[in-house]
């Protein structure tokens, strides 16, 4: 219903719109590149269920649009000047499905032998459902695919980057029955801009820790411009303190995956990301790109020797709770919310930091506490969640 849409309006303006079908948000990414398109639209709930379906815009350069761009167009939405076209002038709507294969080849372009590896993919019935586990597979590793269902009413749902336990039993079940086997795992998330990761044990490998060891590789290679890393104010002080034993620095962005482009591109950096998987190579793509970070990443642990589990080991990870509070994003701008921020930022002093903000997704207000002392932590997020329900029932 929502493509019927979206294509009819481009049509009515004057424009073809072509359907590529099911393909990763970075795959239309690179479609738009290659095509000389003048536009990209994706139709994705992304990490969300089904029912938080919404719309991804791209301009000719594969880059998302900026805040200002988008604020525009929404201005001009209602416009009655905008040109309507009839008759032989309206645009043309047809499929073009096959041209996700460009986005295949960039894929293993990018990667090398990973047949060492037994690797498990959880596609999170969603775009990666065929993409992530053929192009794994084309580089020779031995792939099992879970939860890879063409089936848009299962994405997401106890599955992908935003619920790890099937990878994690399917990891570990393998692991156990052939023990000679190198086996590791990913999830993506619904329309594959996310990447998650379980290692040799079992142990989930998140964001930060992929940061720090494609970052360190990137290093040694010499094409980590500015031998900076770029973060979010989420990323765990304990990948700040692991990349600085490398000579790298940490740059920290707003939280989204926008805010961590405009700060890789004003600072000529040209890696970065969150701890929630969205990893961007701008080396490789202009979006986060899940399948390419999956590449990327087993590429080093099959190309090192190494195992996965060791190669990110030596972050260590300051303790950090999140909680999500069901409510409007005003209540962020709460007084007594403000206060109790406040108060919390006074007794953590230097040995810890808080970050409260609303989700840009969902009707939810996230906090974020992270400190030397996990209980103390935990004490005081329950405490400022409390104070933002507080708030939503007071509005």
């Amino acid at each position: 219903m929502l493509q019927a849409a979206v294509t009819a309006g481009i049509a009515s303006v004057g424009c073809d719109a072509v359907v590529v079908g099911v393909v990763p948000t970075p795959g239309v990414a690179q479609i738009v590149r290659t095509t000389s398109a003048i536009g990209g639209v994706v139709i994705s709930a992304s990490h969300n269920p089904v029912e938080y379906n919404g719309i991804k815009f791209f301009g000719a350069d594969g880059f998302k649009l900026s805040d200002e761009r988008e604020r525009a167009i929404e201005n001009a939405f209602e416009d009655p000047n905008i040109p309507r076209h009839s008759h032989q002038l309206v645009g043309i709507v047809y499929d073009e499905p096959d041209l996700d294969v460009a986005y295949y080849d960039a894929l293993i372009s990018g990667g090398s032998d990973l047949s060492s590896l037994t690797i498990v993919v959880d596609a999170a019935n969603g775009a990666a459902y065929r993409v992530g586990p053929s192009a794994l597979a084309g580089l020779g590793a031995h792939v099992k695919a879970i939860n890879a269902d063409d089936d848009g009413s299962k994405i997401n749902v106890a599955c992908g980057s935003t619920d790890l336990r099937p990878l994690i039993a399917r990891v570990r079940s393998l692991s156990a029955e052939e023990p000679g086997k190198h086996v590791v795992g990913v999830a993506f998330d619904g329309d594959a801009d996310r990447a998650l990761f379980v290692d040799e044990e079992g142990e989930i490998v998140d964001g930060d820790r992929t940061m720090l060891v494609l970052g360190r590789e990137k290093k040694r290679l010499g094409t980590l411009a500015g031998d900076t890393v770029v973060g979010t104010v989420m990323s765990n002080i304990g990948l700040e303190r692991a990349l600085a034993t490398g000579g790298i620095a940490l740059a920290r962005a707003a939280v989204g995956d926008r805010y961590v482009l405009e700060t890789l591109r004003a600072g000529g950096f040209s890696f970065g990301g969150e701890q929630s998987g969205h990893v961007i190579d701008l080396d490789r793509n202009t979006t986060g790109d899940g399948p390419a970070t999956a590449i990327a990443l087993f590429s080093v642990v099959a190309s090192s020797g190494k195992r996965l589990h060791d190669l990110a080991s030596d972050l260590h990870v300051a303790p950090q709770i999140l909680v999500n509070v069901r409510a409007p994003r005003e209540a962020v701008e709460d007084r007594d919310v403000r206060d109790a921020i406040a108060r919390v930022e006074a007794e953590l002093g230097t040995s810890g930091r808080i970050l409260v903000r609303a989700s840009g997704t969902e009707p939810l207000v996230r906090v974020m506490i992270e400190g030397d002392d996990a209980g103390l932590i935990t004490r005081l997020a329950h405490d400022v969640a409390a104070t933002v329900e507080r708030a939503t029932v007071a509005t």
